[in-house]
């Protein structure tokens, strides 16, 4: 088989990280990448001397093998929609959309193609080492943090753009939650309806929820978008006899008088999957840990709480 051609619809950050990423794959070649903005999907072409495309309907036609999908929350939809038209294999950047309806009508599109949704933290070596330690033993308590800044685009303090901090950071400590303690069946949230500095901001600067998992567990949620700087991003979890603090970049384990600690390697993960994507777009390996309908569990929980906080009432999740 020759080299799987990928074309990747967006050219923003997390784009910029795939294209590096998948630029040195030998057995990939980038086809092209379109933007909303011309002069970043041309940069973005330029770097990895490729094509940039008008839009993604001419993207679409240049003979692809799979598609990347790296807009920001409010843009998901029609991309998706389109890609799985074309019948084409489907990776998704987190989250799946601002809101859950969207998403809801994507999963029920997909059908066949491989997909894939961007959490790479199931990649992480910690992340592994921590299943295998919660392995047998039931977890009691799990606290979740993501207390960081405000983005830098202009869109990531609008609700209606981003779905808010629980939506499109905590996303990632939800999907870790839900892989290392299970289902979520209850949550009930508050936010303090202040929103952070800026131009039309209405997202609240911090939220606090409590959530209840099926297995019987019970936990909370903190997200805070008031620093300068990313704080934390993980979970706390207690099971009997252990406690672990595990994130992208490490893994604390506190057992009786013994603690150790485990470094992350975060871009390892992030290479890992993409790998992963690529190997299965191939036929040549079933390691995808975050399909489509994987993914939709987490953002349903993400969105029950955003609920949550906005109507003060209890969500079943």
């Amino acid at each position: 088989m020759g080299r799987s051609r990928v074309g990747l619809i967006g050219a923003g950050n997390v784009a910029q990280r795939h294209a590096r990423v998948l630029s040195g794959f030998p057995d990939v070649e980038l086809a092209g990448v379109t933007d909303v903005l011309p002069e970043a999907a041309a940069r973005l072409a330029d770097t990895h001397g490729t094509r940039a495309f008008a839009d993604a309907d001419a993207l679409l036609r240049a003979d692809l093998d799979a598609v990347y999908a790296c807009v920001p929350p409010f843009a998901h939809g029609p991309v998706e929609e389109a890609v799985l038209s074309a019948g084409l294999p489907l990776f998704v950047e987190k989250p799946l959309a601002a809101d859950l309806e969207t998403a809801e009508k994507i999963a029920a599109m997909v059908d066949g193609a491989p997909t894939a949704v961007g959490h790479h933290w199931r990649y992480l070596a910690v992340v592994e080492r921590a299943r295998e330690l919660l392995d047998g033993r039931p977890v009691r308590l799990v606290n979740g943090a993501w207390l960081d800044k405000v983005p830098p685009v202009a869109w990531w303090s609008r609700r209606d753009r981003s779905g808010g901090p629980v939506v499109e950071q905590a996303a990632h400590v939800l999907d870790l939650a839900r892989h290392l303690a299970g289902e979520v069946s209850r949550v009930c949230a508050v936010g303090n309806g202040l929103p952070p500095p800026g131009d039309g901001a209405d997202v609240d600067s911090v939220t606090a929820a409590t959530l209840h998992y099926t297995g019987g567990a019970v936990g909370t949620l903190s997200t805070a978008c008031v620093l300068g700087w990313k704080h934390r991003a993980g979970l706390e979890i207690y099971a009997d006899g252990l406690a672990l603090a595990v994130g992208e970049d490490e893994l604390v384990v506190r057992e009786g008088e013994r603690e150790y600690r485990m470094p992350g390697d975060p871009e390892a993960a992030r290479v890992a999957v993409d790998r992963a994507f690529i190997d299965a777009v191939r036929g040549e390996g079933d390691d995808i840990r975050v399909p489509y309908a994987e993914g939709l569990r987490t953002h349903r929980l993400a969105c029950a709480i955003a609920q949550s906080a906005a109507t003060g009432e209890a969500c079943d999740v």
